[in-house]
């Protein structure tokens, strides 16, 4: 019996020859990441164990993204923790404002996550590398700080469920994004708990990174450990001119043994929308009713990458945005920014009377730059809905794809990207 991509990678991490789901294996590493809320934490119960370096300094990546530009004291003290344990232990990849990004963008678009890697993040979408080949799991800051110190983890292997997505007659406006929702709207929440779950099929191989990284992020919404696609021309492509090391592409075997089997034809699925107050609570777009919106945001780990601001820059150019709205665009990275105004995006958006910031995750988990007020809505290209996610705990949030967004703050409601563009 064979093994799957997320069985070969943690086997050869582990120095075994197989593993098999359920089976406790000691991982190897080659990537340890935390951002400016978990790393703190992390770094704290590392200086208690008083070693006097890091098993790495060129494997730990350390990006303040959640609350950056600081909003407030206690935001600069959690970046200064970050910054003076990146002095005191020379840790090559920090990034700080002008240089940083938000990290799930950040890292995949510098080459410092690879194909066939062994990732750990104190931070829940860690699960976005998948899109390149790699298992990339989220975990806590202690288990952070053990990484930091031996450059191992242990994992319990997941078992893994296949997505198979057949054709590739997409409907207008469709993305990764919306790939992702509608699975989650199937299977719930909790549909993947602690699996693996490998995305194939010919649906996924005519998807673009940025729509994979998308998808493989919000793995985690349907509760699996990772998301995962196997690399391909695509993914070669793009990390041809990035890695900044070797890397290894693994492939499921034909005859690996998964926990389940589901197929989708991509030409059923519209663009989705996740009603309040889970990821599952997924509609079509055409059946989301007249629902007023507040704010909309564009950006995040989830949909903030340059394809996206093209799709939404398509929507918004000549438009303004509605009187009613408040419009926030907020690119990945600084080179995702310097790109959207070589191409005129960010003028199409300034125009448009949308509001454009520097990277951060802010207003994603309710942090700053669009806290919303009880009572209001806002539609976001983000990944979670909870309840107060993004500011007072009587407001909701929507998810949609950024084609959705910017049409529905065009049109102050949530609308579909054909009403304002056909």
């Amino acid at each position: 019996m064979g093994m799957t991509i997320t069985e070969k990678i943690l086997a050869d991490h582990a120095g075994e020859s197989r593993v098999v789901p359920g089976q406790l294996i000691n991982a190897k590493l080659d990537v340890v990441l935390g951002n400016d809320i978990t790393a703190p934490v992390a770094i704290r119960e590392f200086e208690a164990l008083e070693i006097d370096q890091v098993f790495d300094r060129d494997k730990i990546m350390l990006v303040p993204d959640h609350f950056t530009p600081n909003k407030d004291i206690k935001s600069a003290e959690q970046v200064k923790v970050l910054r003076e344990f990146a002095r005191k232990y020379g840790i090559t990849n920090y990034f700080e404002i002008g240089r940083m990004g938000v990290e799930h963008c950040l890292l995949p678009e510098m080459g410092l996550v690879l194909p066939g890697d062994a990732i750990l993040g104190a931070d829940s979408h860690t699960c976005t590398y998948g899109a390149l080949g790699a298992f990339a799991a989220g975990v806590g800051s202690t288990d952070m700080a053990a990484a930091m110190a031996t450059g191992e983890a242990w994992y319990k292997v997941p078992p893994t469920i296949k997505f198979i997505f057949q054709g590739t007659d997409f409907q207008p406006w469709v993305s990764g994004k919306d790939l992702i929702l509608y699975v989650i709207g199937q299977i719930g929440v909790d549909g993947a708990l602690y699996h693996a779950m490998e995305f194939t099929g010919a649906g996924i191989e005519a998807l673009s990174m940025d729509s994979r990284l998308s998808m493989c992020n919000m793995a985690v919404e349907a509760g699996a450990k990772n998301g995962i696609i196997p690399p391909d021309q695509t993914t070669l492509a793009y990390v041809k001119d990035r890695a900044k090391r070797e890397y290894k592409v693994y492939q499921s075997d034909t005859d690996a043994e998964y926990a389940k089997v589901i197929t989708y034809r991509v030409n059923e699925i519209e663009p989705q929308v996740a009603f309040p107050h889970l990821p599952e609570n997924t509609r079509n777009v055409s059946e989301a009713g007249d629902i007023g919106i507040d704010q909309v945001v564009i950006g995040s780990c989830t949909n903030g990458r340059i394809e996206d601001l093209r799709v939404a820059a398509s929507l918004m150019e000549g438009k303004k945005v509605h009187e009613n709205v408040r419009c926030i665009v907020i690119p990945g990275t600084q080179a995702i920014y310097m790109q959207a105004v070589k191409e005129g995006l960010v003028d199409i958006f300034v125009h448009a009377n949308a509001a454009v910031s520097t990277p951060t995750c802010g207003p994603c988990l309710g942090g700053h730059m669009g806290i919303l007020a009880k009572g209001e809505r806002a539609l976001a290209t983000t990944n979670r809905n909870f309840v107060g996610r993004m500011g007072h705990p009587e407001s909701e949030v929507y998810l949609s794809n950024p084609a959705v967004a910017a049409a529905s703050a065009v049109l102050g409601r949530i609308a579909h990207p054909g009403e304002v563009k056909s």
